[in-house]
């Protein structure tokens, strides 16, 4: 599982980035890579040869993970970078 790998440094970039106060375009710039990788890793696991009730449920705890709830429920900003990633 490479791009799980792959989804875990950019995670510990876009953390580090925070802490160290690096450029908001930057960080912009690892989340939208997080979400490309997210994005294929959902399509991977979507694929015909795969599709499962297990496949789906990893999908749905890597949303839980990386897209928590808010609230007020998911707001049209995140889904709008989520259909863009897909």
């Amino acid at each position: 599982m490479d791009l799980v790998e792959e989804i875990k440094k950019v995670e510990d970039l876009i953390t580090a980035s925070r802490k160290a106060r690096t450029s908001a375009l930057l960080i912009k710039q690892y989340e939208t890579k997080k979400n490309q990788l997210i994005g294929s890793l959902i399509s991977e696991l979507n694929s015909p040869l795969l599709q499962s009730t297990q496949s789906y449920l990893l999908i749905k705890m890597l949303l839980e993970k990386y897209y928590p709830a808010m609230e007020d429920g998911i707001s049209d900003v995140d889904f709008a970078k989520l259909a863009k990633a897909i």
